[in-house]
């Protein structure tokens, strides 16, 4: 049995490793992690250099993808045999300091569903490719909404009138983003040509998918106003299955519970074969935000809407060299 002392800093490199692969907006991968030898802590913080100040002022995005590393992070301690400790915002005057996960001896009890989807770390990808007509059954939506609820969230699937609606508010989000030069020019500011020397973040150009030719999935073009040479049309599902993620209240914390559900749930879709794209153009207009609340109940703030499906699984994202996310201290 490994012991405290064979803690060593290959194996916290590797738990930081598994932990970037989560999503993040844009694929600014915002974050940065301090280990402390001695207490075997890490420490998470928020890398405000990699905000997206236009589409995302309040940082709450950053903080959801903060919160997906940091459910990965558990999760690849859980599959390492650890139980893990977990403080949000441990320090209130310090707010870039968003968790800090400690690691307990490997002989305590670990959270056994966690360390099963450890597989799905480096299998889970945006997909924005088309997705089939086939229906999510009604078991594995309810098993992915129970997942959300573990981790302080509410996950409800859309139903007509209220997925119309949505669908609407999305699209007047691309109209709003379309006309906003400085969204235009800050999202550019994190797309990728692959003909290029690698990228090490940002959205490369193979991972855009096709232009929509017909269909109503609601995919953001990542391509903006610019042509893409060569770029094929596909046509997208006609009934997308979208479910939104929603928290009771809308403050730092619970954007991390809400980064953490929202890695939980794409996780465990993951393992049962489910592809998953975003769909996160009305959440950056605050006046179109608060109109994706569920209309009968007129609760919760949402924090992201999901498109959940069977199709191919996304293209794997850049991700920047563990050295430059991690410090380690004695």
């Amino acid at each position: 049995m490994l012991t405290h002392s064979t803690l060593d800093d290959t194996a916290i490199k590797s738990l930081v490793t598994d932990a970037t692969m989560a999503p993040s907006m844009h694929n600014a991968q915002p974050w940065h992690l301090e280990y402390s030898r001695s207490s075997r802590t890490l420490l998470l913080f928020a890398d405000l250099d990699r905000a997206i100040p236009l589409a995302d002022p309040t940082n709450r995005a950053l903080h959801l993808g903060c919160g997906a590393a940091l459910l990965n992070l558990r999760a690849a301690a859980a599959h390492a045999g650890h139980r893990t400790v977990t403080t949000l915002l441990p320090v209130p005057n310090t707010p870039t300091l968003l968790a800090s996960l400690r690691l307990d001896e490997l002989h305590e009890p670990r959270d056994a569903g966690l360390s099963e989807l450890h597989h799905a770390l480096r299998t889970r990808h945006t997909s924005r490719a088309p997705f089939s007509e086939r229906r999510v059954p009604a078991g594995l939506r309810a098993t992915l909404s129970g997942a959300a609820a573990g981790e302080g969230a509410r996950l409800a699937f859309l139903t007509t009138p209220h997925r119309e609606a949505v669908l609407d508010l999305i699209l007047n989000a691309e109209g709003y983003d379309r006309m906003d030069d400085g969204r235009e020019v800050e999202q550019r500011g994190w797309t990728r040509d692959t003909s290029a020397a690698s990228p090490a973040d940002g959205i490369p150009e193979c991972a855009f998918g096709p232009a929509k030719r017909g269909g109503a999935a609601p995919l953001r073009d990542f391509a903006g106003r610019r042509p893409i040479p060569g770029r094929p049309y596909a046509d997208f599902e006609q009934s997308p299955q979208l479910a939104s993620l929603s928290t009771t209240h809308d403050a730092p914390a619970d954007w991390l519970r809400a980064g953490q559900a929202l890695q939980r749930v794409l996780l465990l879709a993951t393992h049962q074969g489910l592809a998953s794209s975003f769909a996160t153009q009305p959440l950056e207009w605050p006046d179109l935000r608060w109109l994706l609340r569920d209309p009968r109940s007129g609760a919760g703030h949402v924090q992201m809407i999901l498109r959940l499906g069977y199709g191919p699984h996304g293209t794997r994202t850049p991700r920047r060299p563990v050295d430059e996310v991690l410090t380690i201290t004695p």
